[in-house]
């Protein structure tokens, strides 16, 4: 069973500073809003519902955290995943979103445990300004970056591979950067992006 399979909900957060303090490795999903986190999180953990997209989106305003608990001592954490607020939806003022990207920034530039960051890109849509203005906060910072170019089933094999080379292009300033076709409702890309974030949880799972 893959070690994602075991996550559980452990707590939410508003502001970084009603986090837990940083322990077990943690690999953080972030995107623009609408670009398939919750149904990658699910899937990547084989659960139905263990993340929620609001109805509304944009309106998930909260840090959510999920446990990963460690097989030789089920009450200590071996890592988190972490859901970060979904980023960039229009029907949301300015200055909401200016909070929001302030929230991420900062988790993202100074959260010691955070081992990885799974970055969701529509790949109908490509990268964006959004897209791009994250990179920029993720690059001085070195961590692995892990691009899950989401609904790929939307489009042919070909393009799948062209948009992958697109997106290392563009976000050619994360040099730790790898890119997976990904579809959560026809499992492409799942084993490739499950093994690479349990790698970052814990090297001693993955060879």
């Amino acid at each position: 069973m893959s070690l994602l399979h075991r996550a559980s909900f452990f707590t939410s957060a508003a502001r970084l500073d009603q986090l837990p303090e940083a322990g077990a490795p943690e690999v953080c999903f972030v995107g623009r809003s609408n670009s398939g986190k919750s149904s990658a999180i699910n899937v990547l953990t084989n659960q139905k519902r263990l993340a929620f997209s609001s109805k509304t989106p944009g309106r998930t305003r909260l840090i959510n955290m999920f446990t990963l608990p460690d097989p030789l001592e089920p009450e200590a954490a071996l890592g988190f995943l972490v859901d970060l607020p979904g980023y960039g939806y229009a029907a949301v003022d300015r200055k909401a979103r200016e909070e929001w990207a302030e929230v991420l920034g900062d988790y993202l530039r100074s959260r010691s445990s955070l081992a990885g960051v799974v970055l969701m890109i529509d790949i109908r849509r490509g990268v964006t300004d959004l897209d791009r203005r994250l990179a920029h906060w993720l690059a001085p910072t070195g961590r692995p970056v892990l691009a899950l170019l989401t609904k790929a089933d939307k489009l042919p094999y070909g393009q799948r591979i062209k948009t992958v080379f697109a997106v290392k292009k563009e976000l050619a300033e994360i040099g730790a950067l790898y890119a997976v076709p990904f579809s959560a409702t026809h499992r492409i890309g799942l084993e490739e992006a499950a093994l690479h974030i349990e790698n970052w949880i814990s090297p001693k799972v993955v060879p």
